[in-house]
């Protein structure tokens, strides 16, 4: 149990990456475990879309300077000053980026358990997520969650199947600090509250 602990006050989500490349295989045992996430019915909805084209990294990188703009524009003060100084996306530096979408449409899993919140197909690429950064952090690798950007222009740069829904750009290498607090918290822009830990009793 200590060394999942450790795991998880270690995972953080990384911003400031080396640009090492990761080896190939380490790349593959990583995407090979994803396997092993837990999805309703089974139907294994990721689709791992993995990013490596000048153009297609253009595009997102302009998605997310146009989006970050206009949510820069939504704040004030003292917060908008934060904000323009928070490192949101490592899009610059990270060696490995993956788009993961989830496949509204596949058959896998003959529907079993989705029928009353289909939700649960995009959760079930979430949860997949999270056991690829779970993963890359016990290699000693950290990994971003990109979410300001437009899911429909990421969606039409990399030409993906119809029906492929986006719910994560993902970068991925090595940190070039290690910290065991939140980014966000050190920057002074929102601690840990503990505000998800209420339980209610019916």
């Amino acid at each position: 149990m200590e060394i999942l602990k450790q795991l998880l006050v270690w995972r953080r989500d990384v911003r400031h990456f080396r640009t090492d490349a990761v080896p190939e295989a380490l790349v593959e045992d990583l995407l090979d475990l994803v396997q092993l996430a837990p999805s309703v019915g089974n139907s294994q909805p990721w689709r791992f879309v993995r990013v490596e084209s000048a153009g297609a990294r253009a595009t997102v990188r302009a998605s997310f300077e146009a989006c970050n703009e206009e949510a820069l524009a939504g704040y004030e003060g003292d917060r908008a000053r934060l904000y323009a100084g928070l490192k949101l996306a490592g899009l610059d530096r990270a060696p490995l980026q993956f788009a993961v979408f989830c496949d509204g449409a596949t058959a896998q899993g003959h529907g079993l358990g989705r029928g009353t919140i289909p939700d649960t197909l995009d959760w079930s690429v979430v949860g997949a997520i999270h056991v690829l950064w779970l993963a890359a952090r016990a290699q000693g690798l950290g990994l971003g969650w990109v979410s300001i950007l437009d899911p429909q222009a990421v969606t039409a740069a990399l030409d993906v199947p119809a029906g492929w829904r986006l719910v994560a750009y993902l970068c991925l290498g090595w940190p070039a600090e290690e910290h065991a607090t939140p980014e966000l918290e050190r920057r002074g822009w929102q601690g840990r509250t503990g505000a998800g830990r209420t339980v209610l009793v019916r």
